[in-house]
């Protein structure tokens, strides 16, 4: 859906969203993607981790109140 399409149907978009459907959104004449409407649920999911050699033999898990600035991220 084009940026103009989702600003006159702002209300009923978000209807679809709170419904589970994830909505595309693209700009200018080219319409380029650039933004995904997805439910919050799908945003927030688990996700798991491959291990590489120590799949199987050991785990971790990330807490909730875990925070990392973008500079901290980006010198990892």
């Amino acid at each position: 859906m084009t940026v103009g399409q989702f600003k006159a149907k702002f209300s009923e978009v978000l209807e679809k969203v709170l419904q589970g459907e994830s909505i595309g959104i693209t700009f200018g004449k080219n319409k380029k993607k650039v933004a995904a409407l997805i439910p919050y649920k799908k945003y927030i999911k688990k996700t798991n981790f491959k291990l590489g050699l120590l799949e199987g033999k050991a785990s971790f898990k990330i807490h909730k109140d875990f925070k990392i600035s973008d500079e901290e991220f980006l010198a990892l």
